[in-house]
């Protein structure tokens, strides 16, 4: 049985508005599973910033699941910019919309990484526990919505930033006055179980805020604060706490879960 962990932080971009808790966060991870989670260095990458290209993160997915088996656990974590495009797979008149990540040279031309890129190249045997965690907007399952996201009212503080990358114009126009069914990332991706966290719920932002004084993305903050504080969590505990503490301390994001019930009912970052 083997563990294997890639993160992402991106604080810096080409051609989108930057951020300031992503490199933070990736720390943070680290720490989590290196200190508390039981992985060892060599088992976790990191890239981040003006590092985190296209070509990079699609590279570093690849090392992630190659040679993956039955009992291994493999972790994805990204902080970063989220948005939204249509959806051009298949049918061009399928009212849809493609989920994305931001990476550091993001475009509005392709230069992005798909729901419909994970779920082709995170495919994993059977067996293989698959943990991703998305600290960046996008929308939740089975939502439909008439726009793209706005702002909550968190992000109106100068040190509550929302990580949602904006569409130009001529993107926004394409869907304006349309309902579109948001599709999830990994959704009916795997053979194998997969536990998959949002930093928000539907048609909300992620906030990337400055917490005690240090800017970090909010939903990670709590949810390794919280791991650290009470290792034997199961999954469905630690997003209720996350959950709490958010709404504690004023932000609006709503995160959630999706996996199985046996997932659910056990600690994350476990091989089992």
């Amino acid at each position: 049985m083997a563990r294997r962990a890639l993160l992402v932080g991106i604080n810096e971009y080409q051609s989108v508005t930057n951020l300031r808790g992503c490199g933070n966060d990736v720390s943070n991870v680290v720490q989590l599973l290196t200190q508390v989670s039981g992985f060892e260095a060599q088992e976790v990458r990191a890239v981040a910033h003006d590092r985190a290209t296209k070509l990079a993160i699609e590279r570093r997915l690849a090392w992630l699941v190659d040679g993956a088996k039955k009992g291994d656990l493999l972790v994805f974590h990204f902080s970063g910019h989220g948005s939204q495009v249509r959806d051009r797979e298949g049918d061009e008149l399928e009212d849809g919309l493609d989920e994305l990540l931001c990476p550091y040279d993001m475009d509005w031309d392709g230069t992005f990484i798909t729901d419909d890129y994970l779920r082709q190249h995170l495919r994993v045997p059977a067996g293989v526990v698959l943990e991703v965690i998305l600290d960046a907007c996008h929308s939740g399952e089975g939502s439909v919505v008439t726009g793209f996201p706005s702002p909550t009212p968190a992000a109106t503080d100068p040190n509550r930033q929302p990580r949602f990358a904006q569409p130009p114009v001529d993107i926004v126009t394409r869907h304006a006055g349309q309902s579109l069914p948001v599709r999830r990332l990994l959704r009916d991706a795997n053979p194998s179980p997969v536990a998959l966290w949002a930093a928000c719920a539907e048609f909300q932002t992620a906030a990337d805020a400055q917490i005690d004084g240090v800017f970090n993305g909010a939903f990670t903050f709590y949810f390794c604060k919280l791991l650290r504080e009470s290792n034997g969590l199961t999954r469905s505990e630690l997003l209720g706490r996350v959950k709490a503490s958010l709404a504690q301390a004023g932000y609006t994001q709503v995160p959630e879960l999706s996996a199985p019930a046996a997932l659910k009912n056990a600690p994350p970052f476990r091989l089992t």
